[in-house]
């Protein structure tokens, strides 16, 4: 395979047509056409089905597309690298969070880091999104430096630096009645339409033992969507209430929403995570010590646990939480234990 193949099939896959895909990497069509042939004779299957001007990828395509992707991103990571190790420029930060991290805690905490340490102002950042399990592989594989992510995290391989704890808020239209409440009892709700996380393996578990725990049972309809930003846009709408983590409702709210403790203990779990083989860089250090403070001020309650609490976390996450599972919380921990 040649890296001009690999280029016009991942540009075609985004654009949706060889003509867009010419116009992407200021090629002719015949030539685009002509690697992608090329690209298909050397793995032995159809990328695309033709019709006319026209390009559908084959199930085949859709599959090889990540592994493409990863790849060119990899190269162009490296030749990004050489272009600034020639100028003696900084390593680049490649930080990835979950979309709640990275939308209502991480930009105010590079904002902190790059007055303390001026010099990371002037290396390049990535900041990336993905959902829980992509954040671990991708700290795991080295396409990222430094991540945050939603518990478990239990991972070989992974170097967990500290762990957090804020309980859950409700989300609310700002004219709904229940939040002329200082505390909103979950009862409440009872018939009103809940917007809820799809994913049923972390945060969504307690949520639905939160709503056992207030008395509601079966709960429908049901929006159930991917991201907390999603689910607040929804709120404002009107469609439902939703019960989130905090770091999306607090430290990004939009206008319209409204946030309200519940009667409940809800807590969202998320941990700082780095490569357990290889030198943590001071840098990143002092963005955990950063985000632990942030975290600190936008969410009440936030607690900060060591990392080795990891397992009994999990138990109050999945079991009865009963109080000898629990870890001491009677004081919140410096962020400097981040190492």
């Amino acid at each position: 395979m040649e890296l001009r193949q690999l280029e016009a099939f991942a540009a075609t896959m985004s654009a949706g047509s060889v003509s867009g895909a010419a116009r992407l990497l200021g090629r002719s069509q015949p030539v685009i056409s002509r690697l992608i042939q090329e690209l298909e004779a050397e793995i032995g299957y159809a990328l695309f089905v033709r019709s006319g001007p026209r390009v559908t990828p084959t199930e085949q395509g859709f599959l090889l597309l990540d592994e493409v992707q990863r790849g060119l991103n990899g190269l162009r990571a490296v030749r990004e690298r050489a272009a600034e190790i020639g100028q003696g420029r900084p390593r680049p930060l490649r930080l990835i969070t979950t979309n709640a991290l990275a939308v209502g805690l991480l930009p105010m905490a590079l904002a902190r880091l790059g007055e303390r340490h001026p010099a990371s102002a002037q290396a390049s950042i990535s900041i990336r999104s993905a959902v829980s399990e992509a954040v671990v592989h991708a700290v795991l594989g080295g396409t990222a430096h430094w991540g945050a992510s939603s518990l478990p995290l239990e991972h070989k391989g992974l170097n967990v630096h500290w762990i957090g704890q804020a309980p859950c808020v409700l989300a609310l239209p700002a004219d709904d009645p229940l939040a002329r409440l200082s505390v909103v009892p979950l009862a409440k709700l009872a018939g009103r339409r809940i917007i809820t996380m799809a994913n049923r393996y972390r945060l969504r578990h307690r949520l639905d033992r939160g709503w056992g725990e207030a008395g509601l049972g079966e709960r429908a309809p049901l929006i159930e969507t991917n991201s907390s930003m999603n689910a607040q846009a929804a709120v404002r709408a009107g469609l439902g209430v939703a019960l989130l983590e905090p770091a999306t409702l607090l430290g990004a709210p939009l206008q319209g929403v409204t946030t309200r403790p519940v009667d409940i203990d809800v807590p969202f779990f998320f941990g700082v995570i780095t490569p357990q083989f290889q030198p943590v860089d001071p840098v990143f250090l002092a963005l955990n010590d950063a985000l632990a403070e942030v975290a600190r001020e936008r969410l009440p309650g936030f607690v900060l646990h060591d990392p080795a609490h990891h397992d009994h976390l999990l138990r109050q996450m999945y079991d009865s939480g009963d109080a000898d599972d629990q870890p001491d919380r009677a004081h919140d921990r410096d962020p400097s234990l981040a190492s």
